[in-house]
């Protein structure tokens, strides 16, 4: 691995949350990152730390009950029914209190992991919007998704169950030292002596599943991702007959999660039979010895009671630590992962002092423009033009040349090397990048439509539109009559991402979404490359229509697509080599001219030119 590579991989584990450079192993590190989000629920948090310690209270007492009842008895101190009567209220009581309490402390903790789940959702997806399109290029969308969905899940899971247990055995335990301290301190450090043992064996457990459960939730996200990607391009998997060949690569990534739970599940179940066996030693300890000190008369038998069934209450709680231990391990990893995305931070973001573009565009400029995209040679050297209001712009060139560099750059997906872009002679990274960001109606090549309507996907952006505004947009689109053909016409389904309708469709849709909030920069990037050549006729003369009082710029490869523009730009390998008007253009026979000869099948007038710097 080259050491540019093995940079982008510790920037990308940095930023996923599974790079562990300088990392301690702290058990539960990333989960006390929770807390801030409690805040706003701090009364249903208290609420159910308090219910919960009054169902604990009530749990125990029957058996302090039990212990007073049998001296009791042993004493003599019974003689009538309703004595005993009472003792059965008292348990009644403290059963009553349990349910009580406990629904009240379900009702609360399961609220809560509901309303922080949701919380913690949306501040990690506020940090994803945020993020420059690089940081989603450089990842895969079913590991993103794991994050959000699964990990998030993770979280609320050990909300509502885990933190229940942790205070589960804390109010338990100090419950049950205070009052066995005060019946017997001999029989409570016989108890509590081995149980204390059960601390550093947890901490041996933690350090060394804790780097597991983060390869499994990592292998997870990858799972995710193959998965996405074969439902997305099913079609292009049948029609290669690569079934095989993706399900080897689902059973890779598969295994790879197997392979790391497995080794989890290994050190947990060498942690495990260790308490059980602890909590024998302590048990036996107690029912041997507490025997003797009841013979001894140390202790009362009422005692001795008490202390057995709280033995046997405690237990469970020890049973649940190492299941807790567990889930605690297996939430950190999603902790981290969640953490991680929520602290992202953008690097294309309103500069300090940024300030709103009051006016509409007007013009715009590219100043001696250079760029070149993380770990890559340079894609543009030296770009520079100018597009005024009432002007289009045309930009042509070979694959790879650079044209939709241009198209990111102006909307601010990324930003120059060096060089300056404008807006109205402002500099485009002072402007602040949602005003800079309205100005703009933009039509990508690769088409992308939401799951929903086709109303819903034309209104996207303007969603306070009305109909006969959203049928306006789609007639200069050259959409509306197919739209009508619809049995449901605008309220028609596409699908995810618009799988239901055909590329021409899908496209003209796009077009017409960006056409409706009217832009004063329309940016077209392949915007027609879909549609047959009537239709494209048809859309080009709508958009002359509509070119009036603002600026377009028009990437193609088929030149048919801007050869109205006003303004051409040849690009070649990222350095403007021609510009003019078609006429002018192909007067020079150059490189534009050759390419107008090989799509009008001229050949006998191609020169190679166009071609020669294709790989």
């Amino acid at each position: 691995m080259t050491a540019s590579k093995a940079a982008e991989r510790e920037e990308r584990e940095r930023f996923d949350g599974v790079d562990e450079s300088g990392d301690k192993q702290v058990l539960g590190k990333q989960l006390w990152r929770i807390l801030p989000f409690i805040k706003p629920y701090k009364g249903r948090f208290v609420l159910g730390i308090v219910a919960n310690a009054g169902a604990r209270a009530c749990d125990l007492l029957p058996f302090v009950a039990m212990g007073l009842l049998t001296d009791a008895v042993l004493n003599g101190e019974i003689t009538e029914v309703r004595q005993y009567a009472w003792y059965g209220g008292m348990i009644l009581a403290a059963f009553t209190g349990l349910a009580i309490f406990q629904g009240i402390s379900n009702y609360s903790w399961e609220t809560l992991a509901q309303f922080l789940q949701h919380d913690i959702r949306m501040k990690a997806f506020d940090s994803l919007i945020k993020m420059e399109m690089r940081y989603f290029e450089d990842r895969q969308t079913g590991d993103i998704m794991s994050v959000l969905s699964a990990d998030v899940n993770q979280l609320e899971n050990f909300l509502s169950d885990a933190s229940t247990s942790i205070i589960r055995i804390i109010v338990t335990f100090s419950a049950a030292f205070a009052i066995l301290m005060w019946m017997s301190w001999k029989l409570t450090i016989i108890l509590f002596g081995p149980i204390a043992v059960i601390i550093p064996l947890v901490y041996f457990f933690s350090t060394r599943v804790q780097r597991r459960y983060r390869e499994s939730r990592q292998s997870f996200g990858d799972i995710n991702s193959v998965l996405a990607n074969n439902i997305s391009g099913m079609g292009v998997v049948q029609a290669y007959n690569a079934e095989q060949y993706e399900a080897a690569r689902v059973g890779k990534e598969s295994g790879a999660y197997m392979d790391a739970a497995v080794k989890a599940t290994v050190i947990r179940n060498r942690f495990l039979p260790g308490i059980y066996v602890i909590a024998g030693v302590a048990f036996g300890l107690l029912a041997s010895i507490g025997g003797w000190l009841v013979m001894t008369e140390d202790i009362t038998p009422g005692q001795f009671v008490t202390f057995l069934l709280m033995s046997t209450r405690m237990s469970m709680p020890l049973f649940i630590l190492g299941m807790l231990v567990n889930q605690i391990q297996k939430s950190e990893a999603s902790a981290r992962r969640v953490f991680a995305m929520i602290d992202l931070e953008p690097t294309i973001v309103d500069k300090e002092g940024a300030v709103d573009l009051d006016n509409r565009a007007e013009k715009i400029t590219f100043d001696d423009v250079h760029f070149a995209y993380p770990g890559a040679q340079k894609v543009l050297n030296g770009v520079s033009f100018e597009l005024k209001k009432n002007q289009s712009l045309g930009i042509v060139g070979p694959t790879g040349a650079g044209k939709s560099t241009i198209v990111k750059l102006l909307l601010r997906y990324y930003e120059p090397d060096s060089g300056i872009a404008l807006m109205n002679d402002s500099d485009l990274q002072e402007l602040t990048l949602a005003s800079m960001r309205n100005q703009i109606g933009y039509v990508s090549q690769d088409v992308y439509l939401f799951h929903g309507t086709v109303r819903e996907n034309i209104s996207y952006s303007d969603q306070s539109a009305s109909q006969e505004e959203i049928e306006e947009a789609a007639r200069l689109a050259g959409a509306h009559d197919f739209i009508c053909d619809f049995v449901e016409g605008y309220e028609t389904v596409v699908g995810d991402r618009g799988v239901k309708i055909s590329g021409g469709q899908r496209q003209r849709i796009s077009l017409a979404r960006s056409l409706l909030r009217r832009p004063p920069l329309l940016i077209l990037d392949e915007a027609t490359s879909s549609v047959d050549t009537r239709t494209e006729e048809i859309i080009q003369r709508n958009l002359n229509e509509f070119k009036d009082g603002r600026m377009t710029v028009a990437v193609a490869h088929r030149l048919s697509t801007i050869r109205d523009a006003d303004v051409i730009l040849v690009l070649v390998e990222g350095v403007v080599v021609e510009r003019g008007t078609h006429d002018e253009l192909l007067a020079a026979d150059g490189v534009y001219a050759d390419l107008w000869a090989v799509q009008t099948g001229d050949l006998e007038q191609a020169t190679g030119q166009a071609t020669k710097h294709d790989d």
